[in-house]
């Protein structure tokens, strides 16, 4: 039995921990643990390789619209194999590197190895059985695999192998609707792949704003086919290797049927906890398998926390990065401080690019009552850059308190949404929050940031700004 300072299991936002640990409490020994390549999923097959393959996918949609400009462009070819080889050798480059450090660093013991507990704060890790009073799960989550007939003897694909093709598939039906769906809808039509998205919901990407859901879903289908409110039934593989995914509208029954080469699974993320068996270390986990912890991140074990995709919460890289910061010193400072979350923000990479942070129209109406909630929206091609860009019906919806205009999200889908966005996340962690500095701020002309400026200075009553929409959409049409 080998004792530890810390047994980290896990090797993704769990490491930013480890360096400051390490300074308090020189001479510890601690323990990481880890049953795949090091650096965590968002670097081996979640954040990083995908965004590796999406810059790709824009350059060739930006190729695509050059005639627009007056600039006649072709593209002659796109060399999958070297987009791949790309994007792995960079992965690669960072794997090697962190494992290296895991090596070869004084008072760490490495475990790359399946881990699990045969007792409250004692693991087994290969052949060795470990302990600490201090444990760390970052256990992270994996691809969800829904119970479709037929989809386990037709093969299918995942987030997580999808990045191991060596050639690009004529044809892809992707099943879910969701971000990852969107993202490879789009990196694989940019490609030349002949791209399916199958969902279930009614509306494409169903956790975003129904107007950005709307133009993305049209977006999107003018390079691929786009079915929602669709349930897949069933999955076969033909003697030619051809996978047929037979699906039926949720209203009316009806039936579809779309063959592909290849089957992508993207309807969602699950636990990885169960490897652990957390129940024989008396840390509790949800009916889906999620660990629980309390505000603070602490399991139902003193001692063991878990957090990042493993508490299931929000499933993002950057949101793990700012909890182990907590959990840093929730743990080891002796401060008890609770993730706030009236904030949390995320990206969507795909075409156009989308990004939002913190509530909806919906959610905001809900809590504050329509009379206390303000709406705005700005179009891009409303602004110099934006016209100069040619882009066209992409927004900016702003959704704030109408006391004091303090800002309770956004929601963007265009042309660098993800950057956008942080001038909105930014003012939301201010004393006030409100849209006052975005007011007072000059914003340089033309630049896209005036998109944002001119959807504070659009803010309207929640029944004006529908009037004013269906006004629009009549002009439209």
């Amino acid at each position: 039995m080998k004792d530890y300072g810390l047994i980290l299991v896990g090797t993704g936002s769990g490491m930013n921990i480890v360096g400051p640990y390490m300074e308090r409490n020189p001479g510890q020994k601690i323990a990481i643990i880890d049953k795949d390549e090091p650096g965590g999923i968002c670097l081996t097959r979640g954040c990083i390789p995908s965004k590796l393959l999406l810059y790709p996918a824009e350059v060739v949609r930006t190729i695509q619209t050059a005639s627009a400009f007056g600039i006649a462009a072709d593209i002659r070819a796109v060399d999958f194999g070297k987009v791949m080889e790309r994007m792995h050798s960079i992965v690669d480059r960072d794997i090697d590197e962190i494992r290296h450090g895991l090596s070869t660093a004084p008072n760490v013991d490495y475990y790359p190895v399946t881990a699990e507990f045969t007792a409250p704060y004692t693991l087994r890790a290969g052949n060795e059985t470990i302990r600490s009073r201090n444990i760390l799960l970052c256990t992270g989550s994996r691809p969800l695999i829904p119970p479709i007939k037929g989809l386990d003897r037709a093969g299918c694909l995942t987030s997580d192998t999808v990045l191991k093709l060596k050639g690009l598939p004529r044809s892809l039906a992707i099943i879910g609707g969701g971000y990852i769906a969107a993202e490879y809808g789009h990196f694989f039509s940019a490609m030349g792949s002949n791209v399916t998205i199958i969902g279930r919901n009614q509306r494409l990407l169903p956790d975003e704003e129904p107007e950005v859901s709307e133009l993305a879903a049209a977006e999107l289908s003018k390079y691929m086919t786009v079915l929602t409110g669709t349930a897949v039934l069933e999955v076969e593989r033909s003697i030619t290797g051809k996978r047929t995914v037979t699906g039926a509208n949720i209203s009316t029954g009806e039936k579809t049927a779309v063959e592909a080469d290849e089957v992508l699974v993207a309807v969602g993320r699950a636990s990885n906890a169960d490897i652990l068996h957390p129940e024989r270390a008396g840390v509790r986990t949800d009916k889906n398998g999620w660990i629980v912890t309390n505000e603070y991140f602490e399991t139902s074990q003193p001692g063991i926390w878990a957090f990042g995709d493993a508490v299931g919460r929000h499933l993002f890289k950057h949101v793990a990065n700012f909890e182990s910061i907590l959990v840093f010193q929730n743990a080891f400072l002796g401060r008890r401080e609770a993730m706030d979350s009236h904030a949390i923000p995320h990206a969507v990479f795909t075409h156009p690019e989308i990004a939002a942070v913190g509530m909806g129209e919906s959610e905001a109406v809900e809590r504050f009552g329509k009379d206390n909630v303000l709406l705005g929206l700005a179009r891009f091609e409303e602004t110099a850059k934006g016209t100069a860009m040619g882009v066209s019906g992409c927004f900016v919806k702003l959704v704030a308190h109408r006391e004091n205009e303090r800002i309770l999200g956004a929601h963007i889908i265009g042309p660098q949404a993800s950057v956008l966005i942080q001038e909105v996340i930014n003012l939301m962690y201010t004393v006030e929050g409100n849209t006052l500095p975005v007011k007072k701020g000059m914003h340089i002309h033309p630049s896209l940031s005036e998109v944002v400026e001119r959807a504070v200075g659009a803010l309207m009553p929640v029944d004006l700004y529908h009037h004013v929409r269906q006004h629009e959409k009549q002009h439209m049409h």
